[in-house]
């Protein structure tokens, strides 16, 4: 199989297959009582999560949807590092308190904080991260605290109200400090709420590595907490730390990498990108500069002299983001590289977390690939309903879950407030459509376990409420809805609301050692445009035009390549494949005497194919799954006529590739709906090619378990009279899919599941698998075959031996008990039919 990994060669067909079957009418003003029922919709959204939240789980940290109940740590299944934001303090309910007051809801905000004040504990014996507590429980008493300060100054809330969140937050961040107790200055990842780092009993401090963004994402709570109390030993160690990862830099190339010796300062992960590990770090250096140099009203920029520290944010912030800009933005692509060899690619898909670069793009008053890589982001949404934790450069999923992050709700945010294009608003509405139908459970929204079928998690992050409820309603909202001027705060990266008068509030007059002089700043890269959400581009026509390219490559082919003689830039005209290495053609391929290398005739084992490659500038790397990838860069081809020969032979991949696509079917469902499950078990199964096309049955295949005999399925089942009428689960290996199918089908069995051999695989880090026929007619096979992995399967047999009686149903996708229901009933139905039929027959003959 050939799968475009990359963009095609040319400047529009960059996004060929990016967008493919995406239709997008231009953005239409969405009248006001639109806007208005899309407002009171996120309304209602919030309440649904909330109030079952505060029903169902509070006081524990965090719901679990699916089961209606808490989730306390060391009570539940240990899930490795993400339950390092727990620290049994309430951390949804802390979380959520600015968006409480921001959603104009004051009564519930003041409930809500004398429920934190009466019930919550930071001094619990438990290790927490570092990063987490900051931004959530640190960041959302801090924004608590603001709220509370603004409703009691508006005279009819908070009126008892005396700083109370503040001493919990100073509380917080004392317990948060020996963390930072290292030669470097780089903080511990965990820490001990009530024994610290050190010590037998702290259960932690070993740990030699943290993540960029986990020491560089603790600026900004921690310079508002010196600036609210007036003790400046927050702010100086958050201060060192950012310090500290700008001095490691890689001094060539202006990139950090994505994780760090606390202790020696080595870099331990050399990629870099502006997805997960390094994200917020970039987002911290664009708004500590802000909340260092601006106030509400956005006038000419302020005096270097009236912020002593803006050097080692603004002049870190231009050259990081030059350097992104020149090595990691392959517009609307935002792909990893080598911190040492940055023209190098350093993975070929990308995380969800980078949903958020847009909108800081925005910030930073970048518009244009803020819009393209927004798009992007938005058309991978459209066909996989949600962001993917992580999809691949030829935007299939990689990683297939979703745990309802935000980042780009945010990003579509601030994205309209910049544009005033209503196509935002429409993207808005259908973030809210997919959360509504396809996350919302009756107690709360669940996370997507897996986005091609629908399967749930049993969490619900408290971010959720945190952000994504502040975005969607600040994107519909008008001015007069909000109890305060939005423009007066700065949200963190958990979206909580800091004010930013504070950047003129006990500003601490120490220099970090090593700190540029002011005199020393070069502020020729600085727009000293206003960072607030004010309109930036007037004429909704702007972005619209910039789109506009994205959307007519959708059904084009990749451009012609260049006349004869040209070489195109590698940088701007990259183009990258992946394949199998099993690609092969009934040709014996070409020769040096016979150039050039056509797509159909290669054969990746071939070295006369692969001398060619070198020859057009073509690059081959093997990769982790079986592949091989093909990089081609016209400036590393022996001659101008090579380029061309190579740019026509990676152009001809791509059609190759398009035609063998429309062949890749979508992964299919086995859901267990049988008690105590009752279809919540939902597990990713691969497809057949051959029997029944489930897409094409409203209903699916329903029925009893059973383990063939003998496993494989290779010879005549001697079960065969209990197969009868089953769903029969299957071995992989020993004989070909379709003859394992056939041998089911002469049993009677109604479907067959086929149980991966190799233990530890996995749907969520292996790439689909898709079961082929054995090379010759598989019309005479009629029941569906699905294929799950060890992990998955695992699931199924377990559950078998527990309950004896177990009952699946195969499908296209995951559905709810209506659906269920209803499918049974039909079916009920069509037998009661088919009965009645034979006897009016049976009669018809009798007389």
């Amino acid at each position: 199989m050939v799968t475009v990994r990359g963009p095609c060669p040319g400047s529009a067909a960059l996004l060929l297959l990016l967008l493919l079957g995406a239709r997008c009418r231009p953005g239409a003003a969405m009248t006001r009582e639109e806007r208005h029922q899309l407002r009171n919709q996120v309304v209602e959204m919030f309440d649904h999560a909330f109030q079952s939240y505060m029903e169902h789980a509070y006081p524990a940290d965090e719901l679990m949807p699916l089961t209606c109940r808490g989730r306390v740590r060391g009570l539940e299944p240990s899930r490795g590092d993400v339950d390092d934001a727990l620290g049994k303090f309430s951390l949804t309910l802390i979380d959520t308190l600015d968006t409480l007051a921001l959603l104009n809801k004051p009564l519930e905000f003041e409930e809500a904080v004398q429920k934190v004040l009466r019930d919550v504990r930071l001094d619990n014996d438990i290790v927490v991260s570092v990063f987490e507590t900051n931004i959530r429980v640190l960041g959302g008493l801090l924004g608590g605290h603001a709220m509370a300060v603004m409703l009691k100054e508006g005279g009819q809330h908070m009126g008892w109200y005396g700083d109370e969140l503040l001493g919990m937050a100073r509380d917080l961040g004392l317990r948060l400090l020996p963390a930072f107790n290292t030669s470097s200055g780089l903080p511990y990842p965990r820490v001990n709420l009530r024994h610290g780092v050190r010590g037998p009993e702290t259960r932690t401090g070993t740990e030699t590595d943290t993540c960029t963004a986990c020491a560089g994402t603790i600026i900004l709570e921690f310079a508002a907490l010196s600036r609210y109390t007036g003790e400046p030993v927050f702010e100086d160690h958050a201060r060192r730390a950012l310090d500290f990862l700008w001095e490691k830099r890689q001094r060539n190339s202006n990139l950090v990498g994505t994780t760090i010796n606390i202790h020696s300062g080595e870099w331990v992960r050399r990629d870099s990108g502006v997805g997960a590990g390094i994200d917020s770090y970039y987002e911290y250096l664009l708004k500590a500069y802000t909340h260092c140099s601006f106030w509400p009203s956005c006038g000419p920029p302020p005096p270097l002299s009236r912020c002593d520290r803006v050097v080692t944010v603004s002049l870190p912030l231009s050259q990081h983001y030059a350097s992104i800009m020149k090595y990691i933005s392959q517009p609307p692509l935002l792909l990893d590289v080598h911190i040492h060899k940055p023209l190098l690619t350093a993975r070929t898909w990308m995380d969800s977390l980078l949903a958020f670069f847009p909108g800081l793009q925005v910030l930073k008053g970048d518009i244009r690939p803020a819009i393209e890589t927004h798009e992007m982001l938005y058309q991978v949404t459209k066909k996989h309903n949600f962001l993917p934790e992580a999809f691949t450069t030829d935007f299939r999923v990689h990683w297939a879950q979703h745990p309802l992050r935000p980042e780009f709700a945010e990003s579509t945010y601030f994205l309209y407030k910049a544009t005033g294009d209503p196509y935002y608003l429409e993207v808005g509405r259908s973030v809210l459509d997919n959360l509504n139908r396809y996350a919302r459970v009756p107690c709360g929204f669940a996370a997507m376990k897996d986005v091609r079928t629908g399967s749930h998690e049993d969490r619900m992050d408290s971010f959720f409420l945190a952000e994504m409820f502040k975005y969607l309603f600040l994107l519909f909202a008008d001015p007069e809805d909000l109890p305060f001027d939005v423009e007066d705060y700065i949200f963190t990266t958990e979206a909580h609301l800091l004010p930013l008068s504070l950047s003129t509030t006990n500003r601490s007059p120490t220099r970090a050692s090593g700190e540029a002089a002011v005199s020393d700043l070069d502020d020729s890269n600085f727009d000293w445009s206003c960072p607030n959400t004010q309109l930036l581009f007037p004429d909704p026509a702007f972005p619209r035009s910039i789109r506009e390219p994205i959307r007519t490559s959708v059904d084009k082919s990749c451009p012609r390549p260049a006349p004869r003689g040209t070489v195109r830039s590698p940088l701007s005209n990259a183009l990258s494949l992946s394949l199998s290495l099993s690609l092969s053609s009934s040709s014996d391929g070409g020769s040096p005497g016979r150039p050039p290398l056509r797509a159909r005739d290669f054969m990746a084992s071939n070295p006369e194919h692969l001398e060619l490659l070198r020859r057009m500038g073509v690059s081959l790397i093997h990769l982790k799954d079986g592949r091989v990838q093909l990089v081609q860069h016209a400036t590393q081809a022996q001659s101008a006529v090579d380029a061309e020969d190579g740019l026509r032979f990676m152009q001809e991949m791509i059609e190759l590739s398009s035609q063998q696509q429309k062949e890749q079917l979508p992964p299919r469902a086995v859901q267990i709906v049988s008690h105590p499950f009752f279809g919540r078990v939902v597990l990713t199964a691969g497809p057949a090619q051959f029997g029944l096309d489930l897409s094409k049955s409203s209903m699916g295949v329903r029925g009893s378990v059973l383990i063939a005999e003998p496993y494989s399925g290779c010879t005549e089942l001697s079960n065969a009279a209990l197969v009868a009428g089953r769903v029969a689960l299957l071995q992989r290996g020993s004989c070909m899919f379709a003859e394992k199918a056939r041998n089911l089908q002469r049993a009677g069995a109604i479907g067959g599941i086929v149980i991966d051999d190799k233990e530890g695989s996995s749907s969520d880090t292996a790439p689909l698998f898709q079961m082929a026929g054995d090379g010759r007619s598989t019309d005479d096979i009629t029941i569906p075959l699905l294929f799950l992995f060890h992990k998955e399967g695992t699931i199924v047999l377990e559950a078998l031996r527990e309950y004896q009686e177990v009952e699946v149903l195969l499908s296209d996708r995951a559905r709810d008990r209506g659906e269920r229901q209803r499918g049974m009933e039909g079916r009920v139905r069509e037998r009661e039919g088919w009965r009645d039929g034979l006897e009016r027959e049976r009669d018809g003959g009798m007389g």
